[in-house]
């Protein structure tokens, strides 16, 4: 372990020695007001870990049950109360110390990715998890990116396999996943549908889809075009309602449900959609997005050349943090909510 007296001296970051911060903290599990601002120790790093003090961070539905604590989150997390008290996992900021395994960043440098704690004044984070900011690109906008982007990266691309031409249904286009979702089908050449309601179909345009549904006006699963790839963020129809505009080989991709306080949250229709699709020819396939810097820093390059934009929602200070989450769990924010010490 390293403390923030035993970083680089020899870096101008390291001539102020903080030891205190404040962090957002949560000691049980409840709605979003559980959560506390509070000063705490400057955490200390491994070495293989850099510590970033956080100039932006992002909301994410883990950090919905990680506080609220549904049954399935409590497993593993501590079943009467958290074990880790601390809350945030996406942030951009400045390297203030690094490990002594730490091989390419260095007090200083400006990066995102997610860490451990980011809802804070200082976060540690692996290298490994965590890539350079483009100059051009601000905090906040890089802090929208780690979760939802690589979600949407590797949910079309690795286990979607989308290819060019192909025509890909996003249902839960106006979201953080959904949002990065339209603009990465199209840079991958595909036809995109993107389903979302009223008030977020301009929105839906605007990022380049080639066809809008507003599901208040329209069911999209009686639509007369077929599918070869969905990406099921939002979990609001069953598969069997969703086969009817899907091509025989299609793949889904399901990546969330019906955001609940108590419960098993979006695991029944995870669950559901998988024991559903046995014996179809659809095929479908979930999966956990894996953070790592090669894939942050090509997302960095398409946000340094303007392919894909972050959509911010809503901005809140690191005191109102419940009332970030507490947004996010009403389930209508346009792309990213965003928290800044």
């Amino acid at each position: 372990m390293i403390t923030m007296e035993e970083r680089n001296v020899d870096a101008p970051e390291a001539k102020q020695k903080a030891t205190r911060m404040r962090a957002v903290v949560h000691e049980r599990y409840g709605r979003p007001d559980v959560l506390e601002l509070r000063d705490v120790d400057v955490p200390e790093i491994e070495d293989d870990q850099v510590l970033v003090r956080v100039c932006a961070a992002s909301v994410n539905p883990v950090e919905w049950y990680g506080v609220t604590g549904p049954i399935f989150a409590r497993i593993g997390g501590g079943l009467r109360r958290p074990k880790i008290t601390s809350v945030g996992a996406d942030l951009a900021g400045r390297v203030e110390a690094v490990g002594r395994d730490v091989k390419d960043l260095r007090p200083g440098d400006e990066v995102f990715g997610t860490g451990s704690g980011a809802w804070a004044e200082y976060a540690p984070a692996r290298e490994a998890r965590l890539a350079v900011k483009p100059a051009g690109v601000s905090f906040e906008d890089a802090a929208a990116v780690p979760v939802a982007g690589l979600t949407a990266l590797q949910g079309l691309r690795d286990h979607g396999e989308v290819q060019p031409g192909q025509k890909v249904l996003i249902n839960g286009a106006s979201g953080g996943v959904g949002t990065f979702a339209v603009q990465l089908a199209k840079w991958f050449g595909a036809d995109v549908t993107a389903v979302c309601s009223t008030r977020n179909v301009e929105l839906a345009w605007s990022l380049g889809a080639d066809r809008v549904v507003d599901y208040t006006q329209e069911d999209f699963t009686k639509r007369g075009e077929r599918h070869d790839l969905m990406l099921d963020i939002v979990g609001s129809r069953s598969f069997f309602q969703c086969r009817r505009v899907l091509t025989p080989e299609a793949t889904v991709v399901p990546i969330g449900g019906p955001m609940t306080y108590r419960g098993l949250g979006p695991l029944p229709h995870l669950a559901g959609t998988i024991l559903k699709s046995k014996g179809r020819s659809q095929r479908v396939k979930f999966f956990v997005a894996k953070i790592g810097t090669e894939d942050l820093g090509l997302l960095a390059e398409l946000l340094e050349a303007g392919t894909v934009k972050s959509v911010i929602d809503r901005r809140y200070e690191l005191s109102r943090a419940g009332e970030a989450l507490a947004y996010l769990g009403e389930g209508h924010a346009r792309g990213k909510i965003i928290i800044t010490p």
